[in-house]
């Protein structure tokens, strides 16, 4: 099967860049969202985003005007997935909002069409059946694209085999390193690592053991790194953290899921909107005294 016509439901921070990556390979790309605000707000951040590959040398003016006008922008779900080849979700990390998804596209998606999830946690038997068609159904989960150029590719049991090989070449010529995840894992591989650390760094907020600053500046003095826990979490959204974290059981997770609904409920989610555990774009940690 050949791909040329990429769907992409969900105009968020990740929709917005696996659809512009997309359009810079080439691929005709419909970005589907029910609010026409996150639309606009999607062709802000691919312009953004476009002006930054040109400044730094990687991106030509008229290669990125190919791929924009390879992009279309609408709120109409049967006019998104017309013709699609392949479809990536990146809704809301909700369960029952992503059963909703597959169930309406499911029914309105051409037979050809690939279904693929970007889903950071759940995994894709979840929502598999409800699509209506479990073998063309499997994890397609994108990182950052521009700068942590990997995809994780998920089947779940009834995934069919041929389909990993094609979404292999796929992501490739994304320009991403594809990772096959041989069994469903909340998670999948890098997210699995990461939750992990985060929660560490979570749990010694939480237990007043060290500041946000110091637990930063521990982890990016031992490994040379350009932020900390709390600087990747205002990287990686806040919101989408604290889905992930509210689900887990134990009382540490339960406790940082707490701390972070407060910043959320104050409208701090991150880089995103400005301001989460750092105020940005001039955050703490990137000061050349933050590590004095």
């Amino acid at each position: 099967m050949k791909i040329d016509k990429i769907c992409i439901l969900g105009a968020g921070t990740l929709g917005s860049r696996v659809a512009l990556q997309s359009a810079l390979s080439g691929y005709q790309v419909s970005v589907y969202d029910i609010h026409q605000k996150a639309l606009e707000s999607s062709k802000k951040v691919m312009q953004g985003i476009v002006k930054q590959l040109i400044s730094n040398g990687s991106l030509s003016q008229e290669k990125a005007n190919e791929a924009m006008h390879k992009l279309t922008f609408t709120t109409d779900p049967s006019h998104a997935i017309a013709d699609a080849d392949l479809v990536n979700e990146s809704v809301t990390e909700e369960v029952d909002v992503k059963e909703k998804v597959w169930k309406q596209f499911g029914q309105l998606a051409p037979s050809k069409t690939i279904f693929t999830t970007n889903t950071s946690f759940l995994l894709p038997s979840m929502f598999a059946d409800i699509s209506g068609r479990p073998e063309k159904f499997c994890a397609l989960h994108f990182h950052d694209v521009f700068y942590s150029k990997v995809v994780d590719i998920m089947p779940h049991p009834g995934t069919d085999p041929n389909l990993i090989p094609l979404l292999e070449v796929f992501g490739k010529t994304l320009r991403q390193v594809p990772v096959i995840v041989k069994k469903e894992n909340h998670g999948y591989i890098f997210n699995s690592m990461l939750m992990a650390f985060i929660g560490a760094a979570g749990k010694l907020l939480t237990k007043e053991v060290a500041s946000i600053e110091d637990i930063d500046k521990s982890w990016m003095v031992n490994f040379h790194m350009p932020m900390g826990p709390f600087g990747i979490l205002d990287s990686i959204g806040l919101d989408t953290a604290w889905h992930v974290t509210h689900k887990m059981p134990d009382a540490s997770s339960q406790a940082f899921a707490g701390l972070l609904k407060k910043y959320i409920d104050a409208g701090k989610l991150g880089q995103k909107t400005g301001e989460g555990f750092y105020t940005y774009p001039e955050p703490a940690y990137q000061k050349n005294n933050f590590l004095e």
